[in-house]
């Protein structure tokens, strides 16, 4: 299994390199998007829009790679015709839902003391097979539930020693929002913490293949039949905003999901990210971090695998800010108006991205194998 997952790998990574990149953007032009990116309009109405909303996009793409204090490059992609409105449906982690269970719990205090020093200085879990090919959530607000997979798909090679796909459409259907915060689950949004606690009620998640994905284009459908290949026994929380704990987590145990505020990631196409709002960071995309590392011109980053395709950033990845002194904002907007009662007016959130705020590792029934 694993030879096959290296297998579609390696396939994603020859088709992403065909891409024009951004330093071949001088040049380009909507009709060789269109084409680049097989893309298909409806109405001659709907090409002019979209050539419209893509011109804009890439003079402020054009105008971003002028500047060299940038360590990143913008490009184009999959996305780049998209309307902000369908840009931000990506953007499926129900923060509401995170913020009223994380306030339910009790408070744990940490005060292991983690010797930095001691830990690997680069850490890519890619390299040891426990990492499948980068996947597409669609049109779908389903990061949550891909998140969750793509995590659990990760220890559980850890633990047994093969790799396959689990199903993120049994996440969607299967997992009730009770509190109908911020709509009612599915495609509208939802938590790897919420996720996690029905794959336990469950008895584990199906195969990828038993219970394909097909929400692709933003429709919800009801739960089916489970039939179970991984079990869950529990899971953890790291401390919120604590970077220590969460190196610790990435270097000796495996990749994890965690979420973001990727409300500016849409046009990343390489280099070390840190284009977020750090005053008020949103958290809204739940992620799978897979490593850290440092480039030797932009310095240290968290390694973070997207659910946008191959074909967004760094052939499905992006590399994130990582600071030794974490910068902290403010999410001022924590419900975002859905309706959630007893919830914190603000929220401090920590790291480039609010990538410290909010990280959970599953507990697998399994035994890894010697």
């Amino acid at each position: 299994m694993i030879k096959v997952i290296v297998l579609c790998v390696l396939f994603a990574v020859l088709v992403a390199a065909e891409r024009t990149r951004w330093h071949q953007l001088d040049n380009y032009s909507f009709e060789k998007y269109v084409k680049e990116y097989g893309k298909m309009y409806s109405t001659n109405e709907e090409f002019s829009a979209r050539k419209e909303i893509f011109e804009s996009r890439l003079r402020e793409i054009r105008k971003h790679n002028a500047n060299p204090e940038f360590s990143w490059k913008s490009g184009v992609n999959h996305l780049s015709d998209r309307s902000e409105e369908e840009r931000s449906n990506l953007l499926g982690y129900r923060k509401d839902i995170a913020y009223a269970m994380k306030a339910a719990k009790p408070k744990r205090e940490y005060n292991e003391k983690i010797d930095l020093s001691a830990l690997p200085t680069s850490v890519d879990w890619r390299t040891m097979g426990v990492v499948t090919a980068v996947k597409d959530q669609g049109m779908c607000g389903s990061c949550w539930s891909f998140g969750t997979a793509q995590s659990l798909e990760s220890f559980a090679a850890i633990a047994t020693g093969e790799l396959g796909d689990l199903s993120e459409q049994q996440v969607l259907d299967c997992t009730p929002n009770p509190n109908q915060c911020g709509g009612t689950g599915g495609c509208q949004g939802g938590t790897v913490e919420l996720a996690y606690a029905q794959i336990i009620q469950s008895g584990g998640i199906s195969s990828e293949w038993t219970y394909p994905y097909v929400s692709y284009f933003g429709k919800n459908f009801q739960c089916g039949s489970i039939t179970p290949v991984v079990q869950l026994s529990s899971y953890n929380d790291l401390p919120s905003n604590q970077q220590p704990p969460l190196m610790q987590a990435i270097a000796t145990q495996g990749p994890m999901a965690i979420s973001v505020d990727a409300s500016a990631w849409f046009d990343y196409e390489t280099g070390v990210f840190d284009g977020c709002n750090q005053t008020n960071p949103d958290i809204d995309h739940s992620v799978q971090l897979v490593g850290y590392g440092t480039d030797p011109t932009n310095g240290d980053y968290w390694l973070v695998r997207n659910s946008w395709s191959p074909t967004f950033g760094e052939d499905g990845y992006i590399r994130l800010r990582r600071e030794q002194t974490p910068r902290c904002g403010t999410d001022v907007t924590p419900s975002d108006g859905t309706g959630c009662k007893n919830g914190p007016p603000s929220v401090t959130v920590c790291g480039t991205c609010g990538i410290l705020y909010d990280s959970v590792i599953p507990v697998m029934s399994t035994t890894k194998k010697n």
